[in-house]
C-alpha cells in the first residue's frame, strides 16, 4: 500500500528550540527508530524563533508504542503529543514541504523537490528529507560542511577520511568533494544506513567501492568493527553525534588518528563543549578552531606531534 492509499497521522509537540533540537539530533542516534516515522522541527512563527514544533509523521494511526518512541527522544519529561489525522494524501510530501535548501560552507543540501545551485564553486547535495537528519537542516551538520570547508580553505589535506555516524552520508561526500582522491569510509550504528548511503551516492554522483575517490560503507558500533580499524589510520575522521559518545570515544579516536590529524566534532551543545574538550585533551588533541551555531559547538581538534 503507497503512502497515498494509507492514512496519514501527524504528531506534534511543541517545545522550546534547543530541546527539539536535542530531541532531533538523540532521534538521529537511535539505532531502532522506526524508519516509517519521520521526525522534523522548525520554529512556529518569525517572531518567537526560540519556540519550535517537532512534527512526527506517520502512514497510519500513531499506536502506544509509537507514542512512547516520541516521548523517548525527550531527555526530561516531555510536552503534551498532540495526534491528527490528515487529509488522504502523500505523508512523506506533506513531511518535506517548508524544507528549504540550506547553504552551508560551499555547499548547498536541498530536497529533491528543489533546484541545485547553479552558482560557480557551489557543489549542491540532493538528500530526501524523510531521512530526517542529515540533511543539512540540523544547525550540527550545516556546521561541519562550514568547518570542512574552512579547513580546505587553509591548506589541510586529507588522505583517507572517516566520517563516523554518517547517517544519510552528507559529510562523508562533502570530505569527497573537497578531497576527492581521498580513501573515504562511512559507517553508522544503524544498519538502515546502508541502503540509505547506497541510494544518495547515486543520487549525488559517488561511487560505493575500496579505492581512493570511493565511499566504503560499515556498519559499527564507534570504532568496533576490524575493517574500520584496518582502513585507519584516518588523518581526518568526523564524528557528528552526542556529547556522551564523543566523550567515550576519544580514546579510539586518539588510536585512529596519527600525529598532526584532524577530528571534526559535533553534536555537543555549547555548555557541554568544555567536557568534550577535557576528553580529547586527555587524548592528546588541541583545538585548531571552533564554530558556533545557533546553540551547538563544532569542533576542530588536531592530534599533538609525540615527543
Amino acid at each position: 500500500m503507497s503512502a497515498k492509499d494509507a492514512d496519514s497521522w501527524k504528531i506534534i509537540a511543541f517545545a522550546p528550540k534547543k530541546v527539539v533540537q536535542a530531541v532531533l539530533l538523540a532521534h538521529d542516534n537511535a539505532w531502532d527508530w522506526d524508519p516509517e516515522i519521520v521526525l522534523s522541527g522548525s520554529e512556529i512563527a518569525e517572531d518567537t524563533p526560540d519556540e519550535w514544533q517537532l512534527e512526527a509523521w506517520l502512514p497510519r494511526n500513531p499506536t502506544d508504542a509509537d507514542m512512547a518512541a516520541i516521548a523517548a527522544l525527550f531527555s526530561a519529561s516531555p510536552p503534551k503529543l498532540i495526534s491528527e489525522k490528515l487529509e488522504q494524501q502523500d505523508w512523506l510530501t506533506l513531511s518535506q514541504q517548508g524544507v528549504e535548501p540550506i547553504s552551508a560552507g560551499k555547499f548547498l543540501v536541498h530536497t529533491p523537490d528543489h533546484p541545485a545551485s547553479n552558482k560557480a564553486g557551489v557543489r549542491s547535495f540532493a538528500i530526501p528529507a524523510s531521512q530526517a537528519f542529515g540533511t543539512g537542516q540540523h544547525e550540527t551538520t550545516a556546521g561541519c560542511l562550514a568547518m570542512l570547508t574552512l579547513m580546505k580553505q587553509t591548506g589541510i589535506q586529507a588522505r583517507n577520511v572517516a566520517d563516523i555516524g554518517t547517517g544519510t552520508g552528507l559529510l562523508a561526500f562533502a570530505a569527497l568533494d573537497l578531497w576527492p582522491r581521498a580513501l573515504a569510509t562511512a559507517s553508522d550504528i544503524d544498519a538502515v544506513c546502508t541502503g540509505v548511503v547506497e541510494d544518495n551516492c547515486a543520487a549525488n554522483g559517488f561511487n560505493l567501492g575500496h579505492r581512493p575517490g570511493e565511499l566504503t560503507m560499515i556498519i559499527a558500533d564507534g570504532m568496533d568493527d576490524p575493517l574500520l580499524q584496518a582502513r585507519g589510520p584516518y588523518d581526518l575522521l568526523i564524528a557528528n553525534i552526542l556529547a556522551g559518545p564523543l566523550v567515550e570515544l576519544a580514546p579510539d579516536f586518539a588510536r585512529a588518528v596519527p600525529p598532526g590529524g584532524s577530528v571534526v566534532l559535533a553534536g555537543l551543545l555549547t555548555e557541554q563543549e568544555p567536557k568534550v574538550r577535557r576528553a580529547y585533551r586527555k587524548a592528546g588533541f588541541r583545538l585548531a578552531k571552533r564554530l558556533i551555531n545557533g546553540d551547538w559547538s563544532i569542533l576542530w581538534l588536531r592530534k599533538r606531534s609525540q615527543t
